[in-house]
């Protein structure tokens, strides 16, 4: 029998203790020697200098691990909301997810957001209530607060118990059993503790259990007649009843304890093994996967990889290469399995959620990134675009020589993120867009570590919207090349919404091939990505080509001039308004730090529309024009003395007044 394989995330908001957790769980797997910390830039996932100067996750750190016969690939994805895609990516690849909640800050804005992407993907997901190594943090209170904020029912499996205000020791609902260190200071089973005994914590403990047993009669016949008749719920049966609990959108399994202290960790890996799915069935004929790209100095561009096939070294494609991944060290294998998750190199560039067949062939269409055709067993995602970059900066190169490598760079980041996107400019240089500061500043430190470029960044702008306020045109457009000639009526009208609409002539439509027809679409739709102001996209157009006549034998390009020649002529600055992001700011901060936080956001435009707090922390949330926030970390550090803790999201777009 093939050991069981479980493909695992683990998700936060930034500071919940994800990474702290994750490494506690490495060391409680036998995997590390002791677990690192993140503030001393020790942490085993967090292997990118970036990484271990900020104390963020940034990439997905992928580990492995074997717990009770079952292998884990582990992986810790960014609380960071500026790396959003990769929490998408990695809910491509697992079959359930551990969401980490701080006790100390309660859910925030990152804990809503990941557990809604938890939702929508279809992830089981356990909870792991963190940081009650504090005895000024409530358990219950936590409680409270995830069913308030996540709209499920939280079936607590495990109780922290203290001993002169130090947490000493968890209780495990499931097994009835008390968990204390070891002097290597790994959780083991207390022997001396018997819940029948009527210890401490004894009655607590069959209160949860029983509690355990009356929601998981809601999914188990058997445990709901024993409840009935008033018998006793042996182990065995309630761990059935849960399974399929977990599955369910009312409840969540929540474990209780402190990653940094090392407790509550071993019944958590347990409940992995036990509640969450296996791999799924893979499609026939399929080798794997492409579910995330990287790149390292020295070794170049590797995929990561999840196995649709059981396969041995001398079966491999002719060229391929698999090994694990541990942080950034490649260790080579001689097979892999259905499920697993490995570094794959290719002998040609591979994309975001391609399928490779048996015989290393690429899937011509399906990818994750930018998939459109509905699949049970490959989704579409279409991560890229739920991501709207939201900051443009300008980018050369220092040197001509340079430029090949520096637009190849860019080119290969651009693949590897799908929320990053680079725009050319015929002028020599770049505009890349990014959804917040803190990517551009790891996107640029990047492109000059790994990728040996050396460029000049000037300052990051708002990425404005722009919007079509008339109806124009039609205006025509001829472009001739030698014997080559290409000309296109067009006229555009707005729409509602940010999404384009191209209608084509029927004439053109009839006697167009194909290729003309999308060369024609993408010309128009491309020259919409630069604006007509250059402050940001045009968005909501409606384009009408009235009329398009071309030679035979006419290139892309000259189709491409014509177009974005036709749409300067058609399109000009008075026809355009300019609307900006607005960003919902959630903040808190120590009580006495209110007035002048506050103050702060006012000054910047802000308009605060939610004020709570309990007495020692105070609460806000406010709207607040993006282009009034720049370096808002290092106001906000400095304002509250580094106590403040924030997120923003974007809320929409607001005709500009300025």
């Amino acid at each position: 029998m093939s050991q069981a394989i479980r493909n695992i995330a683990i998700l936060a908001h930034v500071d919940a203790g994800k990474t702290t957790l994750s490494e506690r769980i490495l060391f409680a797997a036998g995997e590390v020697r002791r677990p690192g910390k993140v503030e001393e830039g020790l942490a085993t996932m967090d292997y990118m200098p970036e990484e271990k100067e900020r104390g963020i996750t940034i990439e997905s750190g992928v580990a492995h691990f074997e717990w009770k016969d079952t292998w884990f690939n582990f992986i810790d994805t960014p609380g960071h909301v500026d790396f959003g895609a990769e929490v998408d990516m990695a809910l491509t690849a697992v079959e359930g997810a551990v969401l980490v909640v701080s006790a100390a800050s309660g859910v925030e804005t990152q804990t809503v957001a990941a557990f809604r992407k938890l939702r929508e993907a279809g992830v089981p997901t356990i909870l792991f209530v963190n940081k009650l190594d504090n005895p000024d943090y409530v358990l219950d209170d936590t409680l409270i607060n995830i069913e308030e904020q996540l709209g499920v029912r939280p079936v607590l499996m495990t109780l922290p118990q203290f001993e002169g205000g130090k947490m000493s020791a968890v209780l495990d609902v499931l097994s009835q059993s008390r968990l204390v260190h070891s002097e290597s200071g790994e959780e083991t089973v207390d022997e001396d503790w018997n819940v029948e005994d009527g210890w401490d914590g004894s009655r607590e403990l069959k209160k949860h259990y029983a509690e355990a047993c009356e929601f998981a009669s809601n999914f188990d016949d058997e445990i709901l007649k024993n409840a009935m008749d008033g018998k006793p719920v042996a182990p065995k049966i309630l761990l059935r009843g849960l399974r399929k609990l977990v599955k369910s959108d009312e409840y969540a399994l929540c474990y209780a304890g402190s990653a940094l202290e090392g407790f509550g960790v071993r019944s958590l890996i347990t409940a992995l093994s036990f509640f969450l799915p296996e791999v799924p069935r893979f499609g026939i004929n399929e080798l794997g996967q492409v579910i995330r790209l990287r790149h390292f100095k020295g070794v170049g561009e590797i995929s990561l990889f999840r196995s649709h096939t059981d396969m041995e070294r001398k079966e491999w494609p002719a060229g391929f290469e698999f090994s694990r991944l541990k942080a950034n060290l490649l260790l080579p294998v001689d097979e892999i399995r259905a499920g697993d998750i490995y570094a794959m190199r290719t002998p040609f560039e591979t994309e975001l959620g391609q399928i490779i067949y048996l015989d290393g062939r690429c899937h011509p269409e399906r990818s994750v990134a930018e998939s459109k055709d509905p699949d049970p067993l490959h989704p579409d995602t279409s991560i890229r675009d739920n991501y709207h970059p939201l900051l443009q900066t300008r980018v050369e190169c220092l040197g001509s020589d340079d430029y090949h490598h520096v637009e190849k760079s860019l080119a290969t980041l651009s693949r590897m993120d799908p929320s990053f996107r680079v725009q050319k400019d015929d002028g020599g240089f770049w505009y890349l867009h990014t959804v917040g500061e803190v990517q551009l500043e790891v996107l640029l430190a990047r492109l000059k570590r790994e990728f040996g470029c050396e460029v000049k960044a000037g300052s990051p702008e708002v990425r404005w919207q722009e919007r079509l306020c008339r109806n124009v045109g039609p205006v025509e457009n001829t472009f001739q090349l030698g014997p080559h000639k290409i000309s296109i009526k067009l006229s555009a009208m707005p729409l509602e919404g940010d999404a384009h609409d191209i209608r084509l002539s029927a004439e053109f439509l009839e006697t167009a091939p194909r290729e003309i027809l999308a060369g024609v679409r993408s010309a128009l739709l491309e020259s919409t990505e630069v604006g007509i102001l250059g402050k940001g996209p045009l968005v909501g157009v409606c384009f009408e080509v009235r009329e398009f006549t071309w030679t035979e034998g006419a290139l892309p390009p000259m189709i491409k001039k014509a177009c974005a020649d036709a749409v300067t002529k058609l399109i000009k600055p008075a026809d355009v308004q300019l609307y900006e992001p607005i960003m919902e700011l959630s903040l808190e901060c120590p009580v006495n730090f209110a007035g002048l936080v506050t103050g702060d956001i006012q000054a910047r435009d802000g308009k605060v529309k939610e004020i709570g707090g309990d007495g020692k922390t105070h609460f806000l949330k406010a709207d607040i024009p993006l282009r009034k926030i720049f370096g808002y970390a290092t106001g906000v550090r400095s304002i509250s003395k580094g106590t403040a803790l924030y997120s923003m999201k974007l809320l929409g777009y607001r005709h500009a007044t300025v």
